[in-house]
Parts: C-alpha cells; sequence; structure tokens
C-alpha cells in the first residue's frame, strides 16, 4: 500500500477511497506546522443571485468514515445563508510547501448540536465571548462600537468587564454557554480531486466519485468511490 506521504505521484492504480489520502496529507501539515494554520480550507458557496464567494475557514474534525469533515461558524453569517438556499459547498486544502491540494465537493447540513456543544465548550474564554459578540456580516459602524457590543453582551453573560474589554476578571468566570446562532458545518464530499505537483508542469491529478443518499438527522447513506485519473 502507497504511503499517501511519501508519494510523489499517484499510485498507476488510483487508491479506493481518497478521503484516506487527504486525512493522510492534512495530518503531515499539522504535525510538522508547514504553514500558521495547516487545516486553513477555502470554502466556496454560492448566494441567491448566483455570485460563488470564498472565505478561509478552519477544518476542525476530518473523519475518513464514513467521510465528512466539520468547520464551525456563525449561523448568521453570509456563508450559512447561501448554504440554505444552495447545500452545495467546494473546499480546497492547499499545502503548497508540499506541493499538494485536495479539492472537496459535496453537501453542507449542520453538526448535531451536542457536537458543537463540545467543541464550543473547548474553546478558550475569548473565542466563546466572541461568539456572542459579532454579529457575524453585518454592516458594523466603526471598530470601537463593535469593542463595546461586545463587553455590554459580555456582562450580560455575567462576565465582568468593562464596556472596552480593557478589564475581564480573571476569576469566577461564569460558564458561557453555546449561542443558538453559532456551530458546526459538517461537508459530506460527493467528489474529490488530489493533485500533486510534478517538474515540467507534468503534475499528477486524479477525481474521485461518490454517490450521498440523505438519511435521517441530516446524515448520509455513501456509496463506493470511483477514480478517474485526469490530465494536468
Amino acid at each position: 500500500m502507497t504511503d499517501p506521504c511519501a508519494a510523489t505521484r499517484l499510485p498507476t492504480e488510483l487508491p479506493s477511497d481518497p478521503m484516506h489520502w487527504v486525512k493522510a496529507w492534512l495530518d503531515e501539515a499539522m504535525e510538522k506546522q508547514v504553514q500558521r494554520n495547516p487545516n486553513t480550507m477555502t470554502a466556496v458557496t454560492v448566494g441567491e443571485d448566483g455570485q460563488p464567494t470564498g472565505r478561509q475557514v478552519l477544518c476542525k474534525e476530518f473523519v475518513p468514515d464514513p467521510g465528512y469533515v466539520v468547520f464551525y461558524t456563525n449561523y448568521e453569517s453570509d456563508k450559512v445563508r447561501h448554504l440554505e438556499h444552495n447545500e452545495n459547498i467546494g473546499l480546497v486544502f492547499h499545502w503548497d510547501d508540499f506541493g499538494r491540494q485536495a479539492r472537496l465537493e459535496g453537501i453542507a447540513v449542520r453538526s448535531p448540536p451536542e457536537e458543537s456543544d463540545a467543541y464550543f465548550a473547548s474553546r478558550d474564554w475569548g473565542s466563546q465571548i466572541g461568539a456572542w459578540g459579532s454579529d457575524q456580516s453585518s454592516p458594523l459602524e466603526s471598530r470601537a462600537a463593535l469593542i463595546a457590543q461586545v463587553g455590554k453582551r459580555a456582562m450580560k453573560l455575567g462576565v465582568k468587564a468593562a464596556g472596552n474589554l480593557k478589564s475581564i476578571a480573571a476569576k469566577d468566570r461564569p460558564v458561557i454557554p453555546r449561542p443558538p446562532h453559532w456551530g458546526g458545518i459538517r461537508v459530506w464530499p460527493r467528489r474529490i480531486e488530489l493533485w500533486i505537483e510534478g517538474t515540467d508542469r507534468i503534475h499528477d491529478r486524479a477525481r474521485w466519485d461518490r454517490t450521498l443518499e440523505r438519511g435521517d438527522n441530516d446524515t448520509f447513506v455513501v456509496g463506493t468511490w470511483t477514480g478517474t485519473r485526469l490530465q494536468p
């Protein structure tokens, strides 16, 4: 079996499951810290006007079997509004130091509440307050107005803080619950493309497809991956 992290090209017989290759590449990038946030993904959604929009998000969980990835966000953000209109999403990992890229295209659904609760509880205290304090993607008068807004909402949560956040009590910090408007997004890929850089632009590239059949509670019954080698 070919080691995905040692391979300088895709094997002659394509891997049967590309999710495990992406997971191996991600794990190596995280272990070696090839960039500040090796788990960065470009997430592309499409708005009601048909305009594609991309932004960077962080992959917080990668589950190769049955095959989905998770990122977290404000459910009132533009990206989630787009997904409510069109559940299709594209994700791109690019590790330039390794000369590798992985593209995932599939369906986005909200994570189970217990999954979002568990991750929110693991976040640092400031990030928990920030999730309550920011109305992501909404217009903003000024940065000072944002700081004041976050400070006021922090105090409503029982946090002893000045309105400008310059003073937050270090002791007796209350447990902050997850906001109902914040949580995880699970992306179930139906298509994956792997790319490995080659000399003289003779790159290695292949695409895999599988079926997704929606089950209960936004889970999916997944089909078998079928791979096709592509010209670069």
